[in-house]
């Protein structure tokens, strides 16, 4: 079913730098209002953890590759996740002035389970699961990738990370930090004892408004957040919502984009007549 023969040459065709695709524009004003990112998360150096991030996702798609898991690239849903991807990462800069270096990349994993990640640095999986399950559209996969995307650029792993040194509990970069599903906890056993961290209210609360500006900047419909996060709250009862796991649905949750969708609205619009 996949041609593991093109996998590295379609990895590697797609990295993307944000700065090769950076827009200037006296608009890049921030429309949500999430606060100052966490001065806690400098404990942690920003290229250690990208680095140790870049080698779990190796890792991750290198195991999945060897269970014919992998897809190919030229997948249609893989080329429709890249698409939105190359939509959306000439926004994430004004959000984090590191994203101009990122070297960009998506990948998708043959799984029922419904899940989708970014790790530091801009490494980004799906699952077919969360497509296929919850029949995502565009603009709802854009809320997802906006999301993860977020959680990198407000560089929650980072400090979820120096929470930890700073109470001396000695975590080791794993794949529950970095919010992978069982074959990224699989491949980051090795030698080490995981400890599962979720993100804080106040990280998910942020991913969801700023995934939602930087979609909507990116021409997604910013009503997609609360379609999406209703399908999610329906496949609660679901087995293997790892999704749901570290990313809880609920109604204040939909309420909170409900009330923050007119203040993207216009950065939809705008960028629709483009």
């Amino acid at each position: 079913m996949h041609c593991f023969c093109s996998l590295h040459q379609g990895r590697r065709g797609f990295l993307l730098t944000a700065a090769s695709l950076a827009i200037a524009s006296p608009a890049a004003m921030a429309q949500v209002d999430v606060g100052a990112p966490s001065l806690l998360r400098n404990v942690v150096p920003a290229e250690s953890l990208e680095e140790s991030a870049t080698q779990q996702y190796q890792q991750l798609l290198g195991q999945a590759k060897a269970k014919g898991a992998l897809v190919d690239g030229n997948n249609a849903q893989l080329q429709r996740l890249r698409a939105i991807a190359q939509r959306i990462i000439p926004y994430t800069a004004q959000w984090n002035e590191r994203a101009k270096a990122w070297r960009w990349e998506v990948n998708l994993i043959n799984s029922k389970q419904i899940n989708a990640f970014c790790m530091p640095g801009g490494k980004i999986a799906f699952y077919t699961g969360i497509i296929d399950q919850l029949r995502l559209s565009d603009d709802e996969i854009a809320m997802v990738m906006g999301h993860e995307m977020a959680h990198a650029l407000r560089e929650h792993s980072r400090e979820q990370l120096a929470k930890n040194q700073a109470t001396g509990l000695g975590l080791s970069l794993g794949a529950q930090l970095l919010g992978l599903g069982d074959l990224g906890n699989a491949a980051a056993r090795v030698g080490t004892q995981l400890l599962s961290l979720k993100f804080s209210r106040n990280d998910e609360s942020e991913a969801d408004l700023v995934g939602l500006e930087l979609a909507a900047r990116a021409g997604f419909n910013p009503q997609a957040a609360v379609t999406l996060w209703e399908k999610m709250g329906q496949a609660t009862g679901n087995n293997g919502v790892s999704f749901l796991s570290t990313h809880p649905t609920g109604p204040n949750r939909i309420r909170q984009l409900e009330n923050n969708v007119p203040m993207v609205q216009r950065l939809y619009e705008q960028a629709r007549r483009r």
